[in-house]
């Protein structure tokens, strides 16, 4: 009796101290879930500096100048007080220089005045000019291009060199613009740098915002022919378009459409004298300002294909389709089929394209085998004035 009690005690004891260490276990793990979710937690905050500043000009007229020279190197003409900022202020005039360095010039410099009452730091930046008297237009003579703030402390009699200085030699020109009837102006154009303030602002959380898709749905307006109003009839080819988008890109379009003409009025318009892929990469390019894919055109075809497309672009006044095919057509250049080109670039007006053709005759030094293609026999037939302009430019670029 007594060792079935003793085992009942035993395993009601350790099946306690299992619990006990389960939950033990849970609150730990539970802990450090929580520390953990603490430590992922950021915080975002953001201030903002703003410095306010007081401008005054001082305006000190120099009247009698050449009276004042000689008056010795340091020596120097006061003007009166005047107050920017809450701060007593000073211009000075250097007729024979400020120091020995400075001989030769007429100096000019601001100061903080000792016999006011305000006292204490004043940081401030100030920009000294001579006046023209013809115009009234100041021109600066402080020597650094961007003056910095400079300190002036009253309490220890600190002053910075805060001023400019101008050749007396350049000042007292016959033409001189500044100095006029023997008067002088000087105009200092003071700023005080005053205190600090930082403010608290509101973090802002950057949203991205995707690419347009603008050239999309329009590809799919044209590919789905929704809300279509026009129909074009193209080597036994239909096309469906919208009328307002045609007459917004094309300004030939916009007067086919809205312009009194008479197929602005018909639903349905043929257009002669064009391969159906050309108009169809031509509209293509009207709602989605970007060329097709090449599919199933290989490298001849696909650039058979943007002679006609520039033909299109030409006929319908689109400039940057015609300059994007002058483009490939420029880096796509063959000797067989290079007087082609030439041709086309000279009866489209594509300057572009045919400075990259006379370029590609000189760069390749091969005058004969363009003779002997069979284009060169049309253009010559055709366009003998190209030639005497390929000619001449060709020879030249060699010679260069």
């Amino acid at each position: 009796m007594t060792l079935c009690l003793i085992f009942i005690f035993l395993y009601f004891f350790i099946f306690l101290l299992l619990n006990f260490t389960s939950f033990f276990e849970i609150r730990i793990t539970g802990s450090r879930l929580l520390v953990a979710g603490l430590m992922a937690l950021e915080s975002k905050s953001s201030s903002r500096c703003t410095t306010e500043t007081a401008k005054g000009t001082h305006v000190l007229e120099i009247v009698g100048y050449s009276l004042e020279k000689g008056l010795g190197i340091g020596k120097f003409v006061q003007s009166a007080i005047f107050t920017v900022g809450g701060y007593d202020w000073t211009l000075r005039f250097y007729p024979d220089g400020a120091n020995i360095s400075y001989a030769d010039c007429v100096c000019v410099s601001v100061s903080r005045d000792l016999t006011g009452k305000s006292k204490g730091v004043a940081r401030a930046s100030c920009d000294l000019r001579l006046v023209n008297k013809d115009t009234g237009l100041p021109k600066s003579i402080w020597y650094p291009s961007q003056p910095t703030p400079s300190v002036f402390d009253y309490n220890n009699r600190v002053f910075p060199e805060c001023g400019g200085s101008i050749e007396r030699s350049e000042l007292e020109l016959e033409a001189s613009e500044y100095i006029k009837d023997d008067s002088l102006t000087i105009e200092c154009v003071l700023t005080v740098i005053k205190q600090s303030q930082v403010t608290k602002t509101t973090g802002s959380s950057e949203i991205k915002v995707s690419s347009s898709n603008l050239s999309d749905h329009f590809g799919k307006l044209l590919l789905e022919g929704k809300g279509s109003d026009v129909t074009f009839s193209v080597g036994g080819e239909t096309f469906a378009a919208h009328k307002i988008i045609l007459a917004a890109r094309s300004p030939v379009f916009e007067a086919e459409m809205y312009g009194g003409m008479k197929e602005g009025k018909a639903e349905s318009i043929t257009v002669e004298d064009m391969q159906p892929a050309a108009f169809k990469a031509l509209l293509h390019f009207v709602y989605t300002d970007s060329l097709p894919d090449v599919g199933d055109f290989g490298g001849d075809d696909y650039v058979e294909m943007i002679r006609h497309l520039l033909v299109a672009a030409d006929r319908y006044a689109m400039d940057r389709l015609k300059l994007i095919c002058q483009n490939i057509l420029g880096k796509n250049l063959a000797m067989e089929t290079l007087a082609t080109t030439l041709a086309l670039a000279d009866h489209h007006n594509c300057d572009r394209l045919k400075e990259a053709c006379i370029e590609f005759i000189a760069s390749k030094d091969e005058m004969d085998a363009l003779m002997a293609t069979q284009g060169y026999s049309n253009l010559k037939r055709t366009c003998p004035s190209v030639l005497i302009d390929v000619f001449e430019k060709a020879s030249r670029l060699r010679r260069a």
